[in-house]
């Protein structure tokens, strides 16, 4: 499956879509450069008559310079790579309203007046039975996942499962947690977080990959429950936790250092090697695979000018020095 990306511009009242089946890994470096140079990036992908659902997007942007808001979501390697990202973003967009699309296409679509399901079928939020999914060795969980004990203390562990799996389990999850053993002390910041508290009744929640779906509270299960959303913001969890079971302190250094490199990358050819292994032949009694042809099409976007993209060199090192200086 490639890593397929949505693109949205509205300016002057005009709304086009564009799309690329290979370039949701290189979105977050299609945007670093600014309005200007990203806008022209995306305007040089082809025109797109879908919208993409949140499982076959992997990255998208929606660049509304007429409101000048910029939504965007993307994978990331690590939290670190998305506060290294959104630290560049507030410089290189320096007057926009720079926001992280937590809710997917959810975010787009609402963003446009279109509301939050245009891209999601009745019943798409799947829930089961509770699980726990503790990550009993593991230093860099996924989650952290903390719970307020009937005596008001905080326990806390490390989970490998992602922030939004935990509430899709009903509060049955809790008891589950009060019977799990204790997790290592995790080493890397997680994607996120959640907090229980049941006798205020409320699920706290962060993180920095997508959650779709955290604004159609209640989810199922959760209905006398209230959810604090804190977007990307660790820090209230940070402070709830066990004295014992800190967030680390990751540096952001060298994940401003490799956004620089990648700058030098260019964009890999998956269309041609795709080409090629569509049109190798398989073993015998093997069925030749479909292929979309727009995924054969070349991806070759509009790059940044030279201006701007010393301009963000510049905007890099004042921030690795600034990272360096504490």
């Amino acid at each position: 499956m490639g890593a397929r990306a949505q693109y949205v511009v509205v300016e002057n009242g005009v709304r086009q879509r564009y799309g690329s089946h290979w370039a949701a890994g290189r979105l977050i470096v299609d945007l670093l450069p600014g309005p200007l140079a990203a806008t022209r990036c995306f305007r040089s992908r082809r025109e797109s008559g879908e919208w993409l659902d949140d499982v076959w997007c992997e990255g998208a942007a929606l660049v509304d310079h007429d409101r000048r808001v910029l939504l965007w979501h993307a994978v990331v390697e690590s939290w670190a790579d998305y506060r290294a990202a959104r630290a560049v973003l507030a410089r290189t967009w320096a007057g926009w309203d720079v926001r992280f699309a937590h809710d997917g296409m959810g975010d787009l679509t609402h963003h446009l007046g279109l509301g939050r399901d245009l891209t999601r079928s009745p019943g798409w939020f799947e829930t089961g039975e509770p699980s726990w999914w503790a990550d009993p060795r593991g230093t860099e969980p996924s989650s952290v996942v903390s719970l307020r004990m009937p005596d008001a203390s905080v326990r806390a562990w490390g989970s490998v499962g992602e922030p939004l799996q935990h509430l899709a389990v009903t509060p049955g999850l809790i008891d589950l947690l009060v019977a799990s053993e204790d997790t290592p002390v995790p080493t890397d910041m997680p994607y996120g977080g959640v907090h229980f508290d049941p006798l205020a009744r409320t699920v706290s929640l962060w993180a920095v990959q997508t959650v779709p779906g955290v604004h159609d509270w209640p989810l199922p299960g959760w209905e006398d429950w209230t959810l604090d959303f804190q977007g990307d913001d660790h820090t209230r969890q940070a402070e709830l936790l066990p004295a014992g079971f800190p967030f680390p302190r990751p540096p952001l250094g060298p994940a401003l250092r490799q956004l620089g490199d990648w700058l030098d990358v260019p964009p890999p050819d998956h269309a041609a090697l795709l080409a090629r292994a569509a049109a190798a032949p398989g073993p015998q009694g093997v069925v030749a695979a479909e292929v979309h042809p727009a995924a054969l099409t070349p991806d070759e976007p509009t790059g940044p000018h030279p201006a701007e993209l010393a301009e963000l060199r510049t905007v890099l090192d004042a921030l690795i020095a600034e990272t360096a200086a504490g």
